[in-house]
């Protein structure tokens, strides 16, 4: 199924048609979550694959046998996509681990009685849009991004494939829900061993120190990047191209700096201060930020 120039358009946000349908995204809206399911939920470009290495490590104890043994899409699928059912239907892996880049308030109805756990991965706008260009230039999936100021602007107003950023972060992390736990990229690149007792803390899966420090090695970003059960070198060219770029690239906080011209940086801030008024969210911009409220 390549459909790589086909783009599905559903409840007014545009989809890659590759590997997402009509049919797929409506049956994602209908899911039947167990209780014992893990769903981890992001904007594209947040720290989706990390969280997902980080949760499959946890499960297992921090036992890398899965992680590298069992491409992150086949252990960790995502809901939306067409393949999902069947995956997890021939998988034995328990508990199931379910991935999204939904919109609250599309996917929150599906889980409004539910007990399922839910992680919630946001990264600070400059990274994610900066790292969403990059993908944008390998992934034949999705459309040509032009120039960055172009791709920059088409973020800003929310028309890029999955949506808009900022009605994705404020719908997740103001939903009044019990079983969800928001946490963050750069949480995650700065203190990986506290992001990960954290998550672990959050599942029901206490970890003794040691097996903490397996997952942290194991589920670091170099390890990750040398993962071909991760990194996805495993699709092919036609699909992903890796001339073009490395999916995972630097994994660094505040490579935004490296990209942005000070008025591009100026015209982010305006529109995020405009957008996120109301948030109360704080964003980590660099490492040694200590982070600023929205």
């Amino acid at each position: 199924m390549a459909r790589l120039d086909v783009i599905e358009t559903f409840h007014g946000i545009l989809f890659p048609g590759h590997l997402h349908t009509q049919d797929s995204l409506q049956l994602a809206l209908k899911f039947e979550f167990q209780d014992t399911d893990i769903l981890i939920v992001s904007y594209p470009k947040s720290g989706t694959t990390w969280m997902q290495e980080i949760v499959t490590l946890i499960t297992n104890r921090g036992d890398p046998h899965v992680s590298q043994t069992v491409p992150n899409w086949a252990r960790a699928p995502w809901l939306e996509q067409h393949y999902c059912a069947a995956v997890l239907e021939a998988s034995s892996i328990k508990p199931r681990v379910i991935t999204t880049h939904l919109p609250y308030h599309l996917l929150g109805p599906a889980l409004q009685d539910s007990k399922a756990k839910i992680i919630y991965v946001s990264r600070n706008p400059k990274d994610v849009v900066v790292s969403f260009y990059h993908f944008h230039k390998m992934a034949n999936f999705l459309p040509d991004p032009g120039s960055f100021p172009e791709f920059l602007h088409q973020f800003l107003e929310g028309t890029l494939h999955f949506g808009s950023w900022f009605d994705h972060v404020k719908g997740w992390t103001t939903a009044t829900m019990n079983n969800l736990l928001h946490i963050t990229y750069e949480e995650m690149s700065m203190d990986l061993h506290g992001a990960i007792k954290r998550i672990s803390s959050f599942l029901q899966c206490p970890l003794e120190e040691g097996k903490v420090n397996d997952c942290v090695k194991h589920g670091s970003f170099n390890s990750m990047k040398d993962n071909k059960m991760v990194n996805y070198t495993l699709i092919a060219e036609e699909i992903m191209d890796h001339s073009k770029g490395s999916f995972m690239r630097q994994g660094t906080v505040g490579d935004w700096k490296n990209m942005f011209t000070e008025e591009q940086d100026q015209y982010l801030e305006s529109v995020f201060k405009s957008k996120m008024q109301d948030c109360t969210l704080e964003f980590v911009w660099e490492k040694q930020d200590r982070g600023d409220r929205c």
